[in-house]
């Protein structure tokens, strides 16, 4: 059961009328049943939701340990038990394989591992640090880390921000509800007009990597750049929109991510849950920016590194997450020379193209950084990224080479569209226009008409491709 499959809404569509008829006080065990429900079917057998509930019960009472007695040890010890599985799920077959030069293990791995791993550390810091109380009802804790709309890609929760919200019943909300409901038409847009569109062309340059080299490396990388964040941006819009059918608002994950005006910027904008995170419990206890400017240095590299491990084993997220962190400690270090350079340019004279020309260089190097990402070894993105700077193939843009890498005329044109739609949409909302508030605004017929009208363009446009599985979710995969 998918985020994009039928069964899945009418399991919500089910829930959603039952959690409406019971009363208040007992509303959240609603969701405490649908989200082991789904936890479940999206497992597909009781190994994986038994893995999770142990990690639950066992982080449930080292909480009440930490709550009584402060100690770091009992701190640490929580936390290896709580990163153990995520260690040897994402890591152990890493090892095995380049070390040990042994065979993989079939490791089984939970659904969301990756998110509910630092939700729950996160709850344990925050109480060894007195800033919440640890939750007494165990079934209560496990609606917490299994709640059903965030589970698999996140955001990553924080207790003190989510848990009152699922425990307190809430009312029947007109506006909260068709909230909901934009969001999740959205998140079918951008998956199925943008995400699977783009991955057609994505997955042949890099099935074929030696053979499509320079500008076809460019055009992969900008389609990756989008398709990966139509995906997660995707995924994100219909877990808050299902949250706000039963009336639970989720964090905010991403903030027009590629209108950054530098990679620090962008770190403010993308995936903001896991950003906020690695500086609170990683970046700002090993010193932050408070110990010097080398230090800083450093805290920025080891922050960037854990990043990189989090999204997976293997020398290419380590590479990325330094990418990364060298943008930043470089951006700063020439900082004046940056200034000296727009006064020299008389670029002060005009803000609108000095935002222009920010915004593009910060997604160049965002996206020779995701091309590293996408690869299948350091090596091959390498590779990739070299070819990039040294074929000049100019040539691919002018013949109908591009028409013949899984993407038709048609379907380049929808994409087109697709993306530019998201960029006016983007735009409009960096300037404070809220779309939801126009539409609801709007007569009862006029939106019905919309909502048709975006349902039969999906439908119609949206791609899946041959041997593409538009239900499954890239960052599902970390």
């Amino acid at each position: 059961m998918t985020y994009l499959s039928i069964t899945f809404y009418l399991f919500v569509a089910a829930a959603a009328l039952l959690y409406y008829i019971l009363p208040l006080k007992c509303r959240w065990l609603v969701l405490l049943v649908g989200s082991i429900f789904f936890y479940w079917r999206a497992m597909g057998s009781l190994a994986g939701l038994a893995a999770v509930l142990v990690t639950a019960m066992a982080a449930y009472g080292a909480a009440l340990l930490l709550e009584r007695w402060k100690n770091r040890g009992i701190l640490a010890g929580a936390i290896l038990l709580t990163a153990l599985p995520w260690l040897c799920v994402k890591n152990g077959n890493y090892v095995l394989e380049v070390l040990l030069h042994k065979s993989a293990v079939n490791w089984i791995v939970p659904v969301g591992i990756s998110f509910y791993t630092l939700q729950v550390i996160s709850y344990l810091t925050d109480i060894y640090r007195g800033r919440i109380a640890a939750q007494k009802n165990p079934a209560k804790f496990i609606l917490y880390v299994l709640f059903f709309p965030q589970i698999v890609q996140g955001p990553i929760p924080r207790y003190d921000r989510l848990a009152d919200q699922l425990y307190a019943g809430h009312r029947f909300d007109e506006r909260m509800v068709v909230g909901g409901f934009y969001r999740i038409l959205w998140g079918f847009f951008l998956k199925l007009m943008i995400a699977s569109q783009a991955a057609q062309f994505v997955d042949w340059v890099y099935e074929f990597y030696q053979v499509y080299v320079g500008c076809y490396v460019l055009v992969a990388g900008i389609l990756y750049s989008l398709q990966l964040y139509a995906d997660f941006a995707a995924c994100i819009s219909i877990s808050r929109g299902v949250a706000n059918l039963f009336g639970v608002e989720l964090a905010e994950n991403f903030r027009h991510p590629y209108l950054a005006v530098s990679v620090k910027d962008f770190w403010h904008r993308w995936h903001m849950s896991l950003s906020e995170w690695l500086k609170d419990y990683i970046y700002i206890p090993l010193g932050g920016s408070r110990k010097g400017r080398v230090r800083t240095y450093i805290n920025l590299a080891l922050t960037f590194l854990v990043s990189g491990v989090w999204h997976g084993a293997g020398l290419r997220f380590a590479a990325w997450g330094m990418m990364h962190a060298g943008y930043q400690i470089v951006g700063d270090m020439t900082r004046d020379i940056q200034r000296k350079a727009v006064k020299f340019l008389r670029l002060e004279q005009s803000p609108g193209m000095t935002l222009w020309i920010r915004r593009a260089w910060t997604f160049l190097c965002v996206m020779s950084a995701w091309i590293l990402f996408r690869a299948e070894s350091l090596r091959k993105g390498l590779q990739m990224l070299w070819s990039m700077f040294r074929v000049r193939n100019l040539w691919i843009f002018t013949n109908d080479s591009l028409f013949t890498m899984g993407l038709e005329w048609k379907e380049w044109v929808a994409l087109g569209i697709s993306v530019l739609i998201l960029f006016v949409v983007s735009i409009k909302q960096e300037q404070g226009v809220s779309f939801s508030e126009l539409i609801f605004r709007q007569p009862l017929y006029l939106r019905w008409m919309l909502y048709l009208a975006a349902i039969f363009g999906i439908m119609t446009f949206g791609g899946y491709g041959q041997g593409y599985d538009a239900q499954a979710f890239i960052y599902g995969g970390f």
